[in-house]
């Protein structure tokens, strides 16, 4: 998903800390890497493609150009290169912090430098093919700042105690029959579709797998404290939306004829409102290297051991 919401979620932080003064991997740390050695899918080159959540902005040191993508040494498409012994010659991570799915067929341009159409690293040599887009496709960033707000609103006039209304945020994406995140979700779909039958055209001798967000949010809205200063009903909401982004995802994924990476369930219990040392995605104020709202190493690794379980069971 999109990165600036480092910079969004700062200034939203300042409000925030305000407003609380007023009030508000397995990485070694935890959970420890199976270790567990997977055999290459095929020969040749591997290309990731994705947003922020595959880029991995602050986790590990930046590599590769241009330096807006804030990609990481430590996500997880380069975590699966490593398990599969993929020469670095053969492996191209293109994923860019911010990327939509319009970015994989046309110029990102980024605070640092313009990000070449993801896609064009594709060929007919590639062998293994990764995607993780669709989060900037509805504005999940924006509505994660837009609730926060209205979150920390809620719990400065009482949390509930004077106003009934504990989902404020979701009033303002749905209104009875309107959903304007569903509708976002549906068209991000179609442009996923277009997305997929190109990589297939440009790859047709590679594996292909579309990866899902990780679990961001509990099922239980009261597990959530204040890390992420979100009224209770906007955490279901939110969470709600994240199922669909994902269930969207899996379903074009099928009708494309490629894989599907599930790693929202394996990340259920390592979302964001989870202790330090057992989370993959890190809260509005990270504790664990990573971007606000973004997986850690612990996530990155999470996600590449579910990414190389998968690889694993189609081989």
């Amino acid at each position: 998903m999109k990165t600036s919401v480092q910079a969004g979620v700062a200034g939203l932080l300042a409000c925030g800390t305000l407003l609380t003064v007023v009030l508000v991997a397995r990485d070694g740390d935890g959970d420890s890497h199976t270790g567990v050695a997977y055999a290459a899918p095929s020969k040749g080159p591997y290309v990731a493609i994705g947003d922020s959540y595959t880029a991995a902005p602050g986790v590990t040191d930046p590599t590769g150009t241009p330096a807006g993508c804030d990609r990481s040494t430590g996500n997880y498409p380069s975590l699966v290169a490593a398990e599969l012994g993929i020469k670095a010659g053969d492996f191209h991570d293109v994923s860019c912090s911010g990327a939509t799915t319009t970015d994989l067929t046309a110029a990102q341009k980024t605070d640092d430098g313009t990000n070449s159409p993801q896609l064009k690293a594709l060929s007919s040599d590639t062998r293994l093919v990764t995607i993780g887009i669709g989060g900037n496709d509805i504005d999940f960033s924006s509505m994660i700042k837009r609730c926060v707000g209205m979150g920390a609103l809620y719990q400065l006039t009482g949390s509930g105690k004077y106003f009934t209304e504990d989902a404020p945020c979701e009033r303002e994406y749905v209104n009875g029959d309107s959903d304007k995140v569903k509708q976002k979700i549906s068209t991000a779909g179609d442009r996923l579709t277009r997305v997929l039958t190109e990589v297939k055209h440009r790859a047709p001798e590679a594996r292909v797998y579309v990866v899902s967000y990780p679990a961001i949010l509990p099922s239980n809205s009261a597990d959530c404290g204040r890390d992420m200063s979100l009224a209770p009903g906007d955490v279901s909401f939110l969470r709600e939306k994240e199922q669909q982004l994902n269930t969207m995802l899996r379903q074009r994924a099928s009708e494309a004829g490629v894989g599907y990476v599930d790693t929202y369930t394996p990340s259920a219990d390592h979302n964001a409102c989870t202790a330090k040392d057992t989370r993959w995605i890190e809260p509005l104020v990270p504790e664990n290297p990573a971007a606000p709202v973004h997986p850690n190493a612990r996530g990155e690794r999470g996600m590449a051991d579910t990414v190389l379980r998968t690889v694993k069971s189609a081989l």
